[in-house]
């Protein structure tokens, strides 16, 4: 198929790119994907939807007087930018003026859409930019969509283990489906396949963390079986770090690539950008990759492995040579920083640690951890191998810091100096070593800090409540109304966690949620931690460190030995992750570091106890990520 020359074809208020393999249809000037014709099928995208609900870029944006506003992006402005026998790249463009203020957002965007010879799919990418000059606004949420046909497309795939036949878009509608506690989940009463009676759909059961949305789709399982894929090769244009969880593909069908969005983290993730302020960023390319089967293999899941491999391509292809765009920095114009990361503990090991698996990243200059609600900037990841180092590659030219934080380990490291990437640069950096926060020996923890509760007990869903994809899976905690079933483990008092003999995989709630008390009212909840201690240093301070994993409009106070006492910590009102009800097992993560006078502690049974006092909702809670208490230095 490589020797079929590629063509692009005018036609009215359409442009169709075709290199022999895929014929892809835009609308003209807006730039939206209304049609993809592909391996016999002349539309891959919802026919029965208006060509603006297809594939097409959008944002949510706020301003001083705009809150909220959904924006399908249309171009004004067509160009072709290369025609060549290799390759076709057009530009859809929008620009922004002083008559618009309060009714558009203020952004110069520019849409590019790329196709290759003998390449199965196309790419877009676009860049954003705003002029100093223009109003002060903030950008909720940009992505790509694609709603595929529905008759077609139903067996969708995320990861080796999270794929599955999945209900139709008509199973939701009220005839069919019964809303639950939020609009995006419905329970399926009457759904025109049978097999799905009962089952819970909710789009938010099948998010991921950024570091792994590399690729996810749907397969047409009809004869010859075809695949639609979003392949993201890099993640420096999302936001928020490797961590941050975003939506993938759900029923409709439909798929998505999210750049940004407040999901699991709230309004910190919300970028705000001030009058006077200037800003541009590329966001993408990302690659839709289509493919099918062939007579002699007619399985039609061997597409989500060879999805898998093309998704390997592009990776090891990253940074691309073909975007035309300037604002694209290409391999030779990026650089690099080589280094190794130790960890110091004294009282893990008196000799430095490999960060084993620790996660090392540039992004824009902050404080230690600042990275994870950064969201205007690009950010650089990597894992350190089992000796700790690291290597991070096709760093846009800029100043960064240097960020990392070790599974194993509290808190976040920085580097304190400055980084300046340019053009071409290898950097070396000498051994980094972390020192964690650590005033004494450890006397008891609670979980393992990973920045997630998922090693905490997650119960079986109610039986009404089910996600089939979910059962005997790792991921239990996906599934829909967990935070109902506490109130039904814990009917009269709250959990009480004894050191020594409780184990917290078992013992230890996956979140500390409200108590319902009836239809409408909830109250808050109070845990206690029972631990022993011998020999106690009355004239000087223990510490108990608290690392949370998610937290949505609660507030932590501690207390020591009096349930009643002034709490001698609280950490006001924190978090609007909303994890609890969408199904993540963390959002953004806090640490803190509590002082207990050793004069508040007894020979014998002690008793910390952990009230979550906010309570007007089912969805407020704490996910903890690891509790520990240390002697005195």
């Amino acid at each position: 198929m490589s020797s079929v020359k590629l063509q692009l074809q005018d036609i009215g208020n359409h442009v169709v790119m075709d290199n022999g393999i895929a014929r892809v249809t835009l609308s003209k000037p807006g730039g939206i994907v209304t049609g993809i014709e592909y391996n016999g099928i002349d539309n891959l995208l919802e026919v029965l939807n208006e060509e603006s609900n297809r594939g097409y870029w959008d944002l949510v944006w706020g301003g001083p007087e705009t809150a909220g506003a959904f924006d399908v992006i249309k171009g004004t402005k067509f160009e072709v930018i290369v025609e060549t026998e290799e390759q076709i790249e057009i530009s859809f463009t929008r620009k922004w003026d002083p008559s618009q203020e309060g009714k558009a957002v203020p952004l110069n965007i520019d849409k590019r859409f790329v196709m290759l010879r003998g390449s199965s799919g196309f790419y877009t990418y676009a860049i954003y930019e705003h002029l100093k000059e223009w109003p002060a606004f903030s950008i909720a949420e940009t992505r790509i969509a694609f709603k595929l046909r529905k008759e077609k497309f139903h067996y969708m795939a995320i990861t080796d283990d999270r794929q599955r036949f999945m209900p139709l878009p008509d199973d939701r509608l009220p005839d069919r489906g019964q809303a639950l506690a939020y609009p995006e989940a419905v329970l399926l009463v009457n759904p025109v396949e049978p097999q799905f009676k009962g089952e819970v759909d909710d789009k938010y059961q099948y998010s991921c963390e950024n570091k792994d949305i590399t690729v996810h789709g749907w397969i047409c399982t009809e004869q010859p079986s075809v695949g639609f894929w979003l392949i993201t090769p890099s993640h420096e244009y999302r936001t928020g770090g490797p961590q941050k969880q975003n939506l993938t593909s759900h029923v409709g069908p439909t798929s998505l690539a999210v750049f940004m969005s407040a999901h699991y983290t709230g309004e910190d993730l919300v970028p705000k950008f001030t009058d006077g302020e200037a800003w541009k960023k590329v966001f993408g390319p990302v690659f839709v990759y289509l493919n099918s089967s062939t007579d002699d293999d007619n399985d039609p899941l061997w597409l989500w492995q060879d999805a898998k491999s093309q998704m390997n391509v592009e990776v090891e292809s990253w940074p691309y040579s073909f975007p035309a765009s300037d604002d694209y920095v290409k391999a030779e114009q990026r650089g690099n920083v080589v280094g190794r990361l130790l960890v110091q503990d004294r009282y893990v090991d008196k000799d430095f640690i490999a960060a084993n698996r620790g996660y090392v990243g540039l992004a824009l200059p902050g404080a230690a951890g600042s990275w994870q609600r950064e969201c205007k900037d690009y950010q650089f990841w990597t894992r350190t191998d089992e000796e700790g180092f690291f290597y991070i590659n096709g760093v846009r030219p800029g100043q960064y810091n240097l960020y990392a934080w070790i599974p194993g380990f509290i808190g976040d490291y920085k580097y304190d100096d400055i980084i300046t990437i340019t053009p071409g640069c290898y950097m070396y950096m000498e051994d980094l070593v972390y020192q964690p926060p650590r005033n004494g020996a450890t006397l008891w923890e609670i979980g393992f800090p990973d920045r997630s509760a998922a090693e905490f007990y997650a119960p079986d869903p109610n039986p009404k409540y089910i996600n089939k994809l979910y059962q005997n899976h790792p991921d239990r905690f996906r599934q829909y109304g967990l935070w109902e079933r506490y109130a039904e483990l814990y009917p009269d008092k709250d959990l009480v966690y004894v050191v020594g003999s409780s184990d917290y995989r078992k013992d230890w709630f996956y979140a500390q949620v409200t108590r319902k008390k009836d239809s409408k009212t909830y109250q808050g909840t109070t845990w206690q931690i029972k631990f022993e201690l011998k020999n106690i240093d009355k004239d000087h301070t223990y510490t108990l460190r608290v690392a949370i994993a998610s937290a949505t409009f609660a507030e932590l106070q501690v207390r020591v030995n009096d349930a009643n006492a002034t709490p001698v910590f609280t950490s006001g009102l924190i978090g609007r992750d909303n994890s609890i009800a969408r199904h993540g097992i963390h959002g953004l993560y806090w640490l803190f570091s509590v002082e207990v006078a050793g004069s508040k502690l007894v020979e014998g049974e002690n008793t910390l106890f952990l009230t979550q006092p906010r309570s007007i909702s089912p969805f407020q809670g704490i996910m903890y990520d690891y509790i520990r208490f240390e002697a005195p230095n």
